[in-house]
Order: C-alpha cells, then sequence, then structure tokens
C-alpha cells in the first residue's frame, strides 16, 4: 500500500510564508537560487508520499504576485550541445521549455542570463533566438580564478563586468536547466551591483534535499545521497552551524565546502555577512511536514533500492561508473536494505525461468503482485500491464481483452511496412489497440478506466527495457526498475 506521510498543504502554506519572512529580513528584495527540480520533482514524491511533484511551483504560486523568474543557462553548456538526462534535451531547449511551462501557470519570466560568456559561436546564436522571441538577455563573463580570488571577484573587474540584470519585483527566483549553470554567482553578481545601487538586498538558497532537520542517516536523506551518487555528493553535519549554536543539522558537501568562499564574499558586497552556516542559507521547510515517519523511511529505503537497479542497469548501458554502484551498496548495508524489500524482482525472475523469456512483475496498489510473459503476440511488458488492469477491474485472468484479430494486423505493420524486427506489440500499441476495442466492448473499456490506477506502483523487468516502453511505464506513473541484462546477446540494442 501506498501511504501518505507528507502534509503538502501544511508544506505549500509554511514554504511560501518563510520565503515571505527572508525577503523582509533583507528589506524587501531577495534573490533566490532554486536548487532542484521545480516542477515534475518525483524524487521528493516517493521519499516523501504526499508530496506532490509541482509542490513548489505551487509554493511559488502563492507568491506569483511579487515573484519573477530568472533562467540561467551557461555557454560552455550551449557550445558543447549538454543534454537533461531525464528529458534527452538540449539545456538551451530546456531554457525556453521552463519559460513556457512558467508562463503556462502565471509566474512572471524576466530574463535569460548566460553565463561562462565567451563570445562563444553558439550562445551568440541563442542571444538571437531569445531576442527574435522577445526574450531579455544578459552576459555574464568567466572571472579569473573563482571562487578563491575574493577581492578580484567583489570588484569591478569581476562581478562589475557582468551585465546587470534589470529585475522588477521583490523575489527573484534564480534557477537554470541543470547543476554548473552559474546560479550562485548570478545571485552574487546582483547583490554586488544592487549594493553599488544603494538597492537593499539578500540571497538565500533554496534546496529539498538533505533536509537540514532531519538527521543525517535518516533513510530520506540517504536517499539524496543515492540519487547524486553519479555526483559523489554527500551529506555532513554542518560543522559551521554546530560551532555558531550547538545545534546538529545536516548539509552537503558542495555547500559546506563552498561556504568559506560565500561567506567571505557577502562580508565583501555587504559589509557584514547574515549567515553563521551554510543552513542559515536555507529555507527548506520540509522536514516540518513529515507526520508519519515509518511510512516516509519505507518510501526512502524502496527509492534506495530502486536507484541501485538502476544504476546497475546504467553500468550495463556503459553511461555509469562501478564506482556509483559501490556507494550505493554502502548505502543499502547501512541501512540494511536487501532486494527482499522489493517483492516483485523475486516473482518476475521466477516467471522468466520457468517460460525462459523476458518477464515483468507490477505490485498493485493493494500489494497483489502479477506478472507478464514473453508471447509471440506481446511483450512481457504489454502483458503484464494488461493482466494488472484485469486484476484491478475484476476481470477474470482467461478473459481475453484484445482479439489476436486485432493485434495481427499491427504486427504486419509493424514488420512488413515499417521495417520493425520485433512483431510484438510495446505498452504504447496495446493501449491504443485496447481504447480502440473499448468503443465496441464493455469489458476492454472497464479495463481502460484502471489505468489511473497504476500510478505510484512498481514493476520490475528481468531485461533491460526498451526507450518505448520504459517511457510508457513513467507516464504511467509506475516505478520501474530492470535486471542489469539484454534479452539478446547483440552489441547493438535499439532503446
Amino acid at each position: 500500500m501506498h501511504k501518505i506521510g507528507f502534509d503538502n498543504k501544511k508544506y505549500i502554506a509554511m514554504q511560501s510564508q518563510k520565503i515571505r519572512d527572508r525577503i523582509d529580513m533583507f528589506g524587501g528584495k531577495l534573490y533566490l537560487e532554486f536548487g532542484g527540480k521545480l516542477f515534475d520533482d518525483f524524487h521528493a514524491s516517493r521519499v516523501l508520499p504526499g508530496f506532490k511533484p509541482d509542490s513548489k511551483v505551487k509554493m511559488l504560486l502563492e507568491l506569483k504576485d511579487s515573484a519573477e523568474i530568472v533562467i540561467v543557462i551557461s555557454a560552455d553548456a550551449i557550445e558543447k550541445n549538454k543534454r537533461r538526462g531525464d528529458l534527452g534535451i538540449t539545456y538551451d531547449l530546456d531554457a525556453l521549455r521552463l519559460i513556457d511551462a512558467f508562463r503556462g501557470i502565471g509566474l512572471y519570466v524576466g530574463s535569460v542570463v548566460i553565463t561562462h560568456f565567451n563570445s562563444q559561436p553558439t550562445a551568440c546564436a541563442f542571444e538571437k533566438r531569445l531576442a527574435s522571441l522577445g526574450i531579455k538577455s544578459y552576459r555574464h563573463y568567466i572571472i579569473p580564478d573563482y571562487p578563491s580570488d575574493i577581492p578580484l571577484i567583489v570588484s569591478d573587474k569581476g562581478f562589475g563586468q557582468n551585465d546587470y540584470i534589470e529585475t522588477e519585483r521583490s523575489l527573484v527566483i534564480v534557477t537554470a536547466p541543470g547543476p554548473g549553470s552559474g546560479k550562485m554567482a548570478t545571485c552574487l553578481s546582483q547583490l554586488y551591483h544592487d549594493h553599488k545601487r544603494g538597492i537593499k538586498a539578500g540571497y538565500a538558497k533554496f534546496e529539498t534535499f538533505p533536509v537540514w532537520n532531519m538527521p543525517l542517516s535518516h533513510p530520506v536523506n540517504l536517499a539524496y545521497e543515492a540519487a547524486t551518487a553519479d555526483l559523489n555528493d554527500m551529506n555532513m553535519i554542518d560543522p559551521f552551524h554546530l560551532e555558531a549554536y550547538g545545534e546538529t543539522t545536516v548539509n552537503y558537501n558542495r555547500d559546506i565546502e563552498i561556504f568559506p568562499v560565500l561567506n567571505a564574499m557577502l562580508e565583501k558586497i555587504l559589509g557584514v555577512s547574515p549567515y553563521k552556516s551554510p543552513t542559515d542559507m536555507g529555507v527548506n521547510m520540509a522536514g516540518n511536514c513529515v507526520f508519519d515517519d515509518k511510512a516516509v523511511c519505507e518510501a526512502s529505503c524502496q527509492e534506495i533500492l530502486r536507484r541501485y537497479y538502476n544504476a546497475l542497469s546504467s553500468v550495463r548501458q556503459g553511461m555509469s561508473e562501478e564506482g556509483e554502484v559501490k556507494r550505493l551498496e554502502l548505502i543499502m548495508n547501512k541501512l540494511g536494505i536487501t532486494k527482499e524489500l522489493r517483492p516483485i524482482v523475486d516473482v518476475a525472475v521466477k516467471r522468466a525461468e520457468s517460460t525462459g523469456a523476458p518477464a515483468v512483475a507490477i505490485e498493485l496498489p493493494d500489494g497483489t503482485i502479477v506478472d507478464g510473459k514473453t508471447s509471440s503476440l506481446l511483450g512481457a511488458s504489454a502483458a503484464a500491464i494488461l493482466n494488472a488492469l484485469k486484476a484491478l477491474a475484476n476481470i477474470p485472468h482467461d478473459v481475453t481483452l484484445i482479439s489476436p484479430t486485432v493485434i495481427e494486423p499491427i504486427q504486419e505493420l509493424k514488420t512488413n511496412v515499417l521495417g520493425n524486427h520485433n512483431p510484438r506489440l510495446h505498452i504504447d500499441e496495446i493501449l491504443i489497440a485496447l481504447s480502440i476495442s473499448a468503443v465496441t466492448d464493455e469489458t476492454a473499456a472497464l479495463a481502460m478506466k484502471q489505468l489511473s490506477k497504476l500510478k505510484n506502483c512498481e514493476a520490475h523487468s528481468t531485461v533491460i527495457l526498451s526507450r518505448v516502453d520504459e517511457n510508457v511505464f513513467q507516464k504511467l506513473g509506475i516505478n520501474l526498475t530492470c535486471e542489469p541484462k539484454y534479452q539478446t546477446k547483440k552489441l547493438y540494442h535499439q532503446r
């Protein structure tokens, strides 16, 4: 069962008020560096069950009359054609996507800042594209010896050479398509320029994880380490906060390492730093909204196990290093997590062994586990989805939802016309066939109505799935893991 352990309504209210308080603390203007995902934060929704993927956006909507968005993108990322791993699109396209998404919900996007600018041709082309779309853009330049040479950085030859971003509102949300974009430097540059102009302004940071007021070894915080195992990030006790207040709080290594430098910059800009620790800088209230710690711990352990399987598959595909798996194994050992925590793994593996072909198992909301085998008509994923829909609708297992006479022409189209080698139907194809059948078949229509109930279900495949099936699982909200092997021994595997 998917137990709720997080009060989302309380979170939105507390978080928006905390940001208002921080704006007031600085006299009316705040640059808020926004880490992590603003949209579709599925990691947070998985480890804090009850947290909605769009919670942060809804929180910002509480502040929309006083908020504007500044999107930061590195010219180097544009030049290198850097892509978001989850969406598969380049950072420059994602910047445009973010603008559309913010505007679509009524948030004001003020401008785009191109950092690390050095007249890169692709960055100049992106500037022109923004101008043609009516979007203001600004240039921020490379500062030698950043962040160590503080006298140079906080001077007219450092931050002073950057374009001053014209902002209109009291809360400036500084966000980016991905890490390494220069969000913090952008905020500090603005503080420098505002201070020279006599404008009172401050800086704060919003990061959902690690949760500062949960223990260092709490599964929620260890799940964050699991999520960033590829970056080699680690959670740490904030030594600055402990020394200043005698209070134990949690932060992560990069913020702790950069704090002395950041603090020195704030002192140089403002005269006195408003913060005594990295924890002081944060405004995250998520830890105050957990009401069922057991549910949150269980969800976080499940997430760590999913990350482990995903890392194994990623290594098998040549996209990750073995070190990532080793780090995840250490986290699992710390919490005593084994594959037995994910019962669908054993069900899927045993089904594959009995049939000699790939299999998929799905755990339904009530804990029931159904599976699907590979057949001449259907791939294991498609079969498992159909069997899950039957179970949810109390349709007998032996009832055929889609006639073979409907499936066979689709197979012929795939193989004889479109040139596919695999005649078996993927999930998207079987759902289209089911939706067509539902027009005239009440049983198929009943099965179709169950699709929304698959959200937050767990699934495991005994082979690495095609990109098509993987995407449909994601769209249905099913948490998928795979065994780290392919169905065939070919060298090239089409995703």
